[in-house]
């Protein structure tokens, strides 16, 4: 938290409390609302990343033990591009909409403001513990919200780097940094805030939307769950291994759109199993703790519960299933021929372990699936168009995506988020200003006799003739669109008023 320096040139710690009525202060003032204040805290923001690249790749590592590679593809050009896409649309996106109108509000104008909501809490995750924080933030920062962003304690060395760069580059009055733990977090949730965005488990979720609701405050949770691929015999099933075990293992696994489990027949199972095989031996090598491209467990206490899997479950495992306590290494593991009952299939793993479930076909995955709270996203692994549209069709997830993993996440026109049990709300792409905004409906009439006289029946004393106009007025029409009957209302008005001017003029003229 910060606020005004010290004698040592350190920032003033601010409490809780405190921060959010500076936040909300700022706000207040009308500060954050001009479009060009947002545009150039959007610019600076963009110059942190540009300035700080390597610092934000080596955080990530110190972390994560992140690969350069997916620091920068999956984190920091993630949050470039996005930014830039905000830069480039943001002109358009503030202007007001306006939607179409019936015959009743003909001659009115009819608008929809974006609003800001005020101020916004954003809680990050640690898992991706930059582009999670700093992408929603941006959106609240572009739609004109005053910020308060809570860094993931767990990723200690992104948390600090966050704390310490962004009152560099950002307004310290509208965007403040609050680090801590669960006493912080627990804290934050106490205050009075206009919007609240999640990012991290279903359990602290439900704990952020119970708190939202003493302020009925409007949230979006971005949860998780247990992700499932189903894989059919149609596939090329060398691609179809690569592009399933490149979602679950990068940053081992620790991600809340990684393939959960494996849905196939028991032929395919030992197809994918082999190709897996020399899939992860090409990726790795012989020992994946030594590859460079293979990150670490982020705590002992993650490790722990992720040790507990194997050990439970080890008569299953086909493929890995080693693990290093001292370095936090478990190593990519497939296990096979699991039961819904299994330990594995408990919970989210969010970590390098893949089970695969045997089912006979497509209908009786889809029973599997729906018997299960909604999944963050499904993935569907078939070439036949019919099997397609019926995962799409009998199953409810968050997002579906064909023949790849972790893809769809990358293009920005598509909304993401969950349903249910995965999350509430949605994000990315113009999907993240429409989150952070709010849609403030706008009535304009004038004083036009035409409008008036439209609109008159509605005044006492009331009468059959005037409740049968108002109603013929109020019927919805859908043939040609009325944008621009105003408009010859009008210079019908105008013609008929210059005609009446010219036929009074000629009548004086005769007379004379």
């Amino acid at each position: 938290m910060t606020a005004g320096t010290l004698s040592n040139g350190k920032q003033k710690p601010l409490g809780v409390a405190e921060a959010v009525q500076k936040a909300r202060d700022t706000f207040n003032s009308g500060r954050t609302r001009p479009v060009e204040w947002r545009k150039e805290q959007l610019r600076n923001l963009f110059r942190m990343y540009e300035e700080n690249r390597n610092a934000m790749i080596d955080a990530l590592h110190k972390d994560l033990r992140r690969s350069k590679m997916e620091a920068t593809l999956l984190e920091v050009e993630y949050l470039i591009n996005d930014l830039k896409d905000t830069l480039h649309n943001l002109d358009e996106w503030v202007k007001p909409t306006r939607p179409s109108k019936g015959f009743i509000n003909i001659m009115d104008d009819v608008v929809i403001h974006n609003d800001p909501f005020g101020v916004a809490l954003v809680i990050g995750a640690w898992n991706y513990p930059l582009q999670l924080l700093l992408l929603p933030m941006a959106g609240a920062i572009a739609a004109g919200n005053a910020v308060i962003v809570k860094p993931s304690e767990l990723s200690v060395a992104c948390a600090t780097f966050v704390a310490e760069t962004l009152p560099k580059y950002l307004d310290n009055d509208a965007v403040i940094v609050v680090e801590g733990g669960p006493e912080e977090t627990t804290e934050l949730l106490k205050q009075k805030f206009d919007y609240i965005f999640y990012t991290g488990g279903t359990n602290v979720g439900r704990i952020v939307y119970q708190a939202a609701t003493k302020h009925l405050t409007p949230v979006t949770l971005e949860l998780g769950g247990k992700s499932p691929v189903y894989i059919d015999n149609t596939v090329d099933i060398n691609i179809t291994a690569k592009r399933v075990l490149w979602g679950k293992y990068i940053n081992a696994g620790q991600t809340c759109i990684a393939p959960d489990y494996v849905l196939c027949n028991k032929e395919t199972q030992e197809k994918f199993l082999e190709a897996a095989k020399k899939v992860l031996k090409e990726w790795y090598g012989e020992d994946a703790q030594k590859s460079p491209d293979f990150c670490r467990i982020v705590n002992s206490r993650h490790f722990g519960r992720l040790q507990a899997i194997l050990d439970t479950d080890k008569s299953k495992v086909a493929i890995g299933g080693k693990y290093d306590l001292q370095d936090k290494y478990i190593e990519p593991t497939i296990i096979a021929n699991v039961k819904p009952g299994d330990k594995v299939m408990e919970d989210e793993i969010f970590g390098p372990i893949l089970p695969i479930v045997p089912v006979e076909n497509a209908y009786e995955a889809i029973k599997f699936i729906n018997e299960r709270e909604h999944p963050l996203v499904l993935y569907v692994f078939s070439n036949q168009k019919n099997i397609q549209n019926l995962f799409t069709e009998q199953t409810r997830s968050g997002s579906i995506c064909f023949n790849d993993t972790i893809m769809f996440y990358g293009v920005d026109t598509l909304p993401f988020g969950g349903v249910g049990n995965s999350g509430i709300g949605a994000y990315h792409g113009k999907a993240t200003f429409d989150t952070f905004t709010h849609k403030k409906s706008c009535l304009v009439k004038n004083f036009s006799p035409i409008g008036e006289k439209l609109a008159s029946g509605r005044y006492p004393p009331y009468s059959d003739g005037n409740l049968s106009f108002i109603t013929t007025l109020m019927r919805k029409r859908h043939g040609p669109s009325l944008k621009y009957l105003p408009y010859l209302l009008a210079f019908a008005l105008g013609a008929g008023l210059s005609y009446g001017v010219v036929a009074l003029n000629k009548m004086y003229t005769e007379e004379a």
